[in-house]
């Protein structure tokens, strides 16, 4: 059974990691802005012409929920956490005890209890966001009195995204921050 300190550690741990992934593609959103002008500048000297490592602009306002319109933001903003689908959120603290541990483990890097655990997650369902094989990492979520890994896994993603399935790949939910 997880401890409510346990609890408190791993919620803040997801947190830091969503808050720093949100500042990541803000800032990964301002610099495609930039890059994005510069290679459209008809003067003589530009930075690269096709977009660079940055991408464009469009791929990262993509997210129906990404409000950023260019502005900087503070760090104090309250606007929504990033979300990287459409499916149904879940807070971390609407996760079973065994979920937080999973996600303990995956921040810490290990060890897993299956072999399986950090493996390729191949998406053949269709039902995360799609992206090359590779992209999404498999996880079990122990299951009390189950004989086997039982049907609830944390899927993640390259990006930082996190992804809760409680029956088997059947349906997700995506991990979120709450009150942000």
């Amino acid at each position: 059974m997880i401890t409510l300190e346990k609890r408190s550690v791993v919620i803040g741990f997801v947190g830091g990691l969503l808050l720093m992934l949100a500042i990541w593609m803000t800032s990964a959103n301002v610099l495609a802005d930039d890059q994005q002008a510069i290679s459209t500048d008809q003067s003589p000297i530009t930075a690269g012409g096709d977009g660079g490592d940055f991408g464009t602009s469009d791929e990262f306002e993509s997210s129906e929920n990404n409000t950023n319109d260019g502005d900087e933001s503070d760090a104090g903003d309250t606007s929504p956490a990033q979300r990287f689908s459409d499916l149904p959120s879940i807070a971390p603290s609407s996760l079973p005890d065994e979920a937080l541990d999973t996600l303990s483990l995956i921040g810490e890097g290990g060890p897993y209890p299956f072999r399986q655990d950090d493996g390729v997650f191949q998406n053949r369902e269709g039902i995360l966001p799609d992206f090359d094989i590779g992209h999404y990492r498999e996880y079990t979520v122990i299951t009390p009195g189950e004989g086997d890994r039982g049907a609830r896994r944390i899927v993640a993603g390259e990006d930082g995204e996190l992804y809760y399935t409680s029956d088997h790949y059947n349906s997700f939910s995506e991990i979120v921050l709450e009150g942000s």
